[in-house]
């Protein structure tokens, strides 16, 4: 397993990139196995708490980014082929989508919940339960369990981030974010419980609230990012905050080339590699093939994420690679 995992269509990984795809795989097996510990002592104890219920629901859907990524990784791996000539890359944008659009989804319908039962006036109540032949507030139980799981998501989350960073891949970004960002939503219940026991009622729906906003700007955030991408943006910074800067290097390299007057290139996210087409303006009229082979082989060079690279030899630049300002 631990072969087949060193290559990603027609890209052979680097071995610190082998490695951190086989510990990716790894790590998204034990959030699973995580999700299903906290689901299970979260469904037993819930009662009548709608905050409670909430977080139980944002527990499942949690694991929705994990299995596609689990599922695009078995998809990825295989070779390009006539049908599909530039690979099954697409396939980690495609399950960056489907996490996007659950989260949407049922962050919304949670959210509009919440709101209906701050209208409706809803009293929760959290009863008592038998324990050891003791009586005992369900509330302290809820409590306790939200205690009990909060740790484990952060530091999966921070394992992933740094990860996801070595192996540019957005939806395990994705789905680092949500892990991170995990324990205000455990919070977010506690209050929630706490406030019907001290008989502030509307405090339980409130925290129900937050906790659904919270799986709706998941859900916003990822469907735009993995929408950007799937409409060919420009390839970004694993955390889309700025152009991957990997594009000034392809650029600057092509126009330190002795026959190249000057050079552009643009770049798309295929999931975690790059497709890169490249506009040259030469020098002189005539340009041997070898140095256009010697051009491509050094832009493959530059980054193992680099892949599927074409050069056109062109009279000048095209729009809009023309119009944008060097950096």
């Amino acid at each position: 397993m631990s072969r087949t995992l060193g290559r990603i269509g027609r890209t052979e990984l680097p071995p610190e990139q082998a490695h951190a795809l086989r510990k990716a795989k790894r790590v998204e097996w034990l959030s699973l196995g995580y999700a299903a510990i906290a689901i299970t002592l979260v469904g037993l104890v819930m009662g009548g708490s709608q905050a409670m219920r909430t977080a139980w629901i944002e527990d499942m859907l949690s694991t929705v980014p994990q299995f596609a990524f689990l599922i695009a990784l078995t998809v990825i791996r295989r070779p390009p082929d006539p049908k599909h000539p530039y690979g099954y890359h697409r396939a980690m944008g495609v399950g960056h989508l489907v996490a996007g659009v659950a989260l949407l989804a049922v962050g919304g319908t949670l959210a509009f919940d919440a709101v209906a039962g701050l209208i409706a006036v809803e009293h929760p109540s959290i009863g008592t339960v038998q324990l050891f032949g003791t009586t005992i507030w369900l509330g302290w139980l809820m409590v306790g369990t939200i205690v009990l799981i909060s740790a484990p998501p952060v530091i999966l989350g921070i394992v992933k981030m740094r990860l996801a960073k070595q192996l540019h891949s957005k939806l395990l970004y994705a789905d680092a974010d949500m892990m991170r960002a995990d324990w205000t939503t455990h919070i977010g219940s506690i209050v929630g419980v706490l406030g019907v026991g001290i008989g502030i009622w509307w405090l339980d729906s409130a925290a129900a609230l937050f906790i659904s906003v919270g799986i709706l700007w998941d859900g916003v955030k990822n469907t735009r990012a993995s929408v950007l991408d799937l409409m060919d943006m420009r390839a970004t910074t694993v955390d889309q905050s700025e152009r991957e800067p990997l594009i000034r290097r392809i650029d600057e390299t092509l126009q330190r080339l002795p026959w190249v007057a000057d050079a552009a290139s643009r770049v798309r996210d295929e999931g975690h590699v790059f497709h890169v087409e490249a506009y040259v303006v030469p020098k002189r009229s005539k340009v041997r093939v070898t140095d256009v082979d010697a051009a491509v082989e050094e832009v493959v060079a530059l980054d193992w994420r680099v892949q599927d690279v074409s050069v056109a030899v062109l009279s000048e630049l095209p729009t809009p690679e023309r119009e944008i300002p060097p950096r």
